[in-house]
């Protein structure tokens, strides 16, 4: 079963007995043996051991992992060092530039932010080589929502950062007061002048948690961040 090595093992340790996610762990198993799948099959919680609960300060919700080769490593918009930033991580290096002045970084694994307590969250956790979605409504879906319903009720304040319409339609999960959620356009080329650039979403988040007693994000401490 999954040991993820902090608080969500206790968190979700009835999640992972239900109907659902066995049936889904049957489909991963055959998917696995017979097809190319991202992530490897030891990254698909790397979002969940990387943040804990307790650490968890801002979520940004993506939708699957990546499916290019050697990409996907369990981290939403993150790719592995040596992999070339895909053109969603490249905007969102922009829009830091645009509103922290800071760099694009050598490499786009985002390690960094997830030790400091952003979790990379996709709503979907697998997907096939070269086939977007293709895991989709195969039930990660209902653990995922089940991840972000915990994380709402949290009494200490989070940041939930929705891009684009897959992750928007997250925001019926998040009714607690104490919570700020920034929305905007996708960063994907496609819709990243719709909104995502000029969203200001790396500042507001680091103004919430000062006002509210947490320490602000190193947001240019992208995979090099120590405690």
């Amino acid at each position: 079963m999954v040991n993820l090595g902090n608080d969500w093992d206790e968190l979700l340790k009835d999640e992972f007995k239900k109907e659902y996610y066995l049936s889904l762990r049957e489909f991963l198993k055959s998917e696995y043996f017979s097809r190319r799948i991202y992530p490897p099959m030891n990254d698909i919680y790397n979002a969940l051991r990387y943040t804990s609960f307790e650490n968890t300060r801002v979520v940004i919700l993506g939708q699957d992992p990546y499916h290019g080769y050697g990409q996907a490593h369990g981290l939403c918009f993150s790719v592995k060092e040596g992999t070339p930033p895909p053109p969603s991580l490249k905007n969102i290096f922009k829009e830091l530039h645009d509103e922290l002045n800071i760099d694009e970084p050598p490499c786009g694994e985002l390690i960094g932010w997830a030790k400091q307590g952003v979790l990379l969250l996709n709503t979907t956790l697998t997907v096939r080589e070269s086939s977007p979605q293709s895991h989709k409504g195969r039930g990660w879906e209902i653990l995922t929502d089940r991840i972000i319903e915990i994380i709402n009720n949290k009494d200490r304040p989070v940041v939930f950062m929705l891009w684009g319409g897959n992750a928007r339609a997250k925001k019926a999960l998040i009714t607690n007061p104490k919570h700020l959620v920034l929305e905007c356009a996708h960063p994907s080329p496609l819709s990243a002048y719709n909104g995502f650039f000029g969203c200001g979403h790396f500042k507001k988040a680091n103004v919430f948690l000062q006002e509210n007693g947490e320490k602000p994000i190193l947001w240019k401490h992208i995979n090099d961040y120590k405690e």
